[in-house]
């Protein structure tokens, strides 16, 4: 009896601090940011991304299929487009791909650099409902490969900047207008940007490029809007598990085929997934939009001391964003045996895409995947690899300065840092500056993200808008 009441007046204490916890746990008190409507041409922002979409910046690993004229032509609208630009900012091209506008503030000690792409993927048209290099507006919503990624950005970019020139405006401190037309395919074009700044002592205090997005229903419990920003991304990795044997006819098969021993090493890497790992981006984005959430998942994100396990779990029983924000994810993308069914394959391999989450090397994700194939036979080569980006900084100027300019855009947004799945040019920034954020300045549907690298890719007209205002209040902070 008396350990009967010790372990209920244990539970009692232990449900009384959950509860308690959960209580406090709330949203903290924000200061409010005036939002000043900013002047400027919205229908020229519509007209100038239209032109820029008609040019087919498809950019490709194999050079041969690529058509420099499209690219040339894009380069030689910009000074028409965006004439004040041209006059008072100097342009430099560090390589062929590489478009960089040196915009002279009042300061060169903390200078800022806004990024953007302006190739974009292939498009297979016969998927499409309307052309995809037209720039066709109907309903009012641009059509185009590139709307959304990133000649969007690319033109919001340039539009403010022209705009606040023509206006008299001088920045605070210098500023660099930084585009790159190989992104899609991680070529030289930001490399060679970065370069350039380390060869002429740049020390970016600020750098944005696209990632996160205004966004609804990516967070469990929480209704309102959510701005993220992505502090830190995670390394993209390719991997082959590679099997060589003999090979022989099928009619008189080994006990396991070579088929048969990488499937099971697929099975048991996929069984056995990488750790859970609760990264600072993570960390602060659970806390911030934790405390908006319903009751049930602030218990959850307010003791996460005593949830983790049941967090864990249920990311990996539900995979997709939730799951690939907490741990290194492997997704097996690739296969190839024999090229005839009664022959067994000489040489079988399989190809995997991994996303490695902070903390974790190519190396280390290497050496696991080894080890979980079960046999010394598969060997696991490393095709590309790069480390996780750092972690940029949350606690002080820039990034206040970045959330204010996003809360006075999307004033029903809750901004939070995140950790940003996909890659970006930005990653090549990390090791200049400790102030790299990732936020494509739209406000975007479940149903837009999936037109990203999709078919029928568009935006509406009011969205191109939004977004050169909210880069008018970036420069302006800048």
């Amino acid at each position: 009896m008396v350990w009967f009441c010790l372990i209920l007046a244990a539970l009692m204490v232990f449900i009384t601090v959950l509860v308690m916890r959960t209580t406090a746990f709330k949203p903290e008190a924000e200061e409010p940011v005036a939002s000043e409507p900013e002047v400027f041409d919205g229908d020229k922002a519509v007209r100038d991304l239209q032109q820029l979409i008609r040019c087919k910046t498809v950019s490709y690993r194999d050079k041969s299929l690529e058509n420099d004229a499209e690219f040339a032509k894009l380069e030689a609208l910009l000074p028409a487009m965006f004439p004040h630009v041209h006059q008072v900012c100097e342009f430099i091209k560090p390589g062929p791909r590489s478009l960089l506008f040196h915009w002279k503030g009042k300061s060169a000690e903390a200078p800022g650099v806004l990024m953007a792409h302006y190739d974009v993927v292939p498009v297979n048209e016969e998927l499409w409902d309307k052309p995809a290099f037209e720039g066709i507006i109907e309903n009012n919503v641009l059509w185009g490969r590139g709307t959304l990624d990133t000649k969007g950005t690319f033109v919001g970019v340039l539009e403010a900047a022209d705009n606040l020139i023509a206006q008299g405006f001088v920045p605070e401190n210098d500023l660099y207008l930084a585009f790159a037309g190989d992104e899609e395919i991680s070529g030289e074009g930001a490399p060679t940007i970065v370069r350039w700044f380390n060869e002429h002592g740049v020390k970016p205090a600020f750098v944005l490029d696209e990632g996160g997005a205004v966004v609804e229903k990516v967070f469990p419990g929480v209704k309102q809007p959510c701005a993220l920003i992505g502090i830190g991304e995670k390394g993209p990795m390719d991997v082959k598990l590679t099997l060589d044997t003999n090979g022989g006819h099928a009619s008189t098969p080994p006990p396991h085929t070579p088929v048969g021993l990488l499937a099971k090493a697929v099975t048991n890497i996929e069984k056995h997934p990488f750790p859970f790992t609760l990264t600072p981006p993570a960390e602060q984005m659970f806390d911030i939009l934790g405390r908006r959430s319903t009751f049930l998942y602030r218990m959850i994100f307010a003791n996460l001391w005593c949830f983790k396990p049941v967090l864990n779990l249920f990311c990996r029983l539900s995979g997709g964003e939730l799951n690939a924000l907490v741990r290194t994810t492997v997704a097996f993308t690739q296969m190839q045996g024999s090229a005839a069914s009664n022959v067994l394959p000489p040489h079988a391999w399989v190809g995997a895409n991994l996303r490695l989450i902070s903390g974790e090397t190519v190396e280390g994700a290497r050496k696991r995947l080894q080890k979980l194939c079960g046999s010394k036979k598969i060997k696991v080569d490393v095709v590309m690899g790069m480390n996780p980006s750092p972690i940029s900084r949350t606690d002080d100027e820039p990034y206040q300065r970045l959330s204010k300019a996003i809360r006075a855009t999307w004033t029903d947004a809750v901004v939070s840092p995140y950790l940003m799945l996909a890659c970006s040019d930005s990653r090549h920034y990390g090791p200049i500056s400790d102030h790299v954020y990732r936020f494509s300045a739209m406000a975007l549907s479940k149903e837009e993200r999936g037109m990203i690298h999709g078919n029928n890719e568009r935006i509406p007209l009011e969205t191109i808008k939004k977004t050169v205002a909210f880069y008018q209040r970036i420069i302006k902070s800048c």
